[in-house]
């Protein structure tokens, strides 16, 4: 086993997680793919097949049983794209695409897991088939932040087309400190995230913060609500101070299986957020200077019973979906929820 799968078998393990990896899949396949409707317009979002998470110690993720313990390499990925912009599906909307989110499960700008040569030859390929292609958004952690490497690719993307922006997109989950790295086992520190702003501002380029509402098993309801709105707070003063753009990507928590949530979820201590609160913790943003975009798909890794959706959600959902489009924060009052 080399060194990378031996330390992300270790993190899941001491993390107390039970799941196994998706060794079956193909690898010249990404893992999933979807289409989202947002402010921005259509996006597509894009799970690539590669070498799970080297971090692999979040509470509640099970997302690295939906990769590889083992390295994959560029021509799988490069394979992975070609596959991806020949389905007919695919090419069907490739005039519609405005944005384009590229995630791993982990960090695409960890070359270690994802090769640089295949990323750079996906915004090649992005660039020559998405003519109306605004903004390429990639996950990864603040460590994997390399300078040169963004300009590189920052200049790639504007190069005989402008208007094409990098987006970087960080999981952040819970603001509240010990909630985020004692509690959840994130590993990010406040002043770590506002140099890496710091450092990208300048270079025009706009950030989007993954958070998860009611992470884990000790927040009530009300925390949970309370966490997200301090979050809003602060990134309201980050985008102020930096002179950047900000997204939260509100992700309501879903009980995913083989995590140490499901053992709380079984026996009784912990419930996922309702839609409703989601609503409320959201309402917040109204007036500040971020756009909030939220989560409403549990990617298929919900244990029976642990989905952030219930019985009787559908209109709310319908007006989530709607605020996602629009960010009309009127759609986020339905039954009082902003109150």
């Amino acid at each position: 086993m080399d060194r990378h799968a031996e330390q992300i078998v270790r993190a899941g393990e001491e993390a107390g997680k039970t799941y196994t990896f998706n060794e079956d899949h193909d690898p010249t396949q990404p893992a999933q793919w979807w289409f989202q409707d947002s402010e921005e317009g259509l996006v597509l979002f894009v799970v690539f097949y590669t070498q799970a998470c080297r971090w692999s110690s979040c509470l509640g993720c099970n997302l690295p049983s939906k990769s590889s313990r083992f390295h994959v390499g560029y021509k799988s990925l490069i394979a992975q794209v070609d596959h991806l912009l020949a389905l007919p599906d695919m090419q069907g909307r490739f005039g519609e695409i405005r944005k384009f989110i590229v995630s791993n499960n982990g960090s695409v700008l960890d070359e270690e897991t994802f090769s640089s040569t295949a990323l750079m030859y996906l915004v090649a390929r992005a660039k020559m088939t998405m003519p109306r292609l605004r903004i390429v958004s990639m996950e990864t952690r603040p460590e994997y932040v390399d300078l040169p490497e963004l300009e590189f690719l920052a200049r790639a993307l504007r190069e005989e087309q402008a208007g094409i922006d990098l987006e970087l997109a960080i999981g952040f989950e819970a603001y509240d400190d010990r909630i985020r790295n004692e509690v959840f086992k994130k590993g990010l520190e406040l002043e770590r995230f506002e140099a890496f702003i710091a450092d990208v501002a300048p270079f025009g380029f706009s950030v989007k913060c993954y958070f998860m509402q009611k992470p884990v098993p000790e927040m009530t309801d009300e925390a949970a609500v309370n966490d997200i709105r301090q979050a809003i707070d602060y990134l309201d003063r980050l985008a102020g101070r930096f002179d950047v753009r900000l997204n939260m990507h509100l992700n309501p928590t879903y009980v995913a299986s083989g995590t140490p949530l499901e053992r709380f979820f079984n026996e009784g201590t912990y419930t996922p957020p309702r839609l409703l609160d989601v609503a409320k913790a959201a309402h917040h943003a109204k007036g500040r200077r971020l756009s909030v975009f939220i989560g409403l798909y549990d990617e298929g890794l919900a244990v029976p019973g642990g989905s952030f959706l219930r019985e009787g959600d559908g209109p709310l959902l319908a007006e989530l979906e709607i605020f996602n489009r629009t960010q009309d924060f009127k759609q986020l009052e339905t039954g009082h929820a902003c109150s």
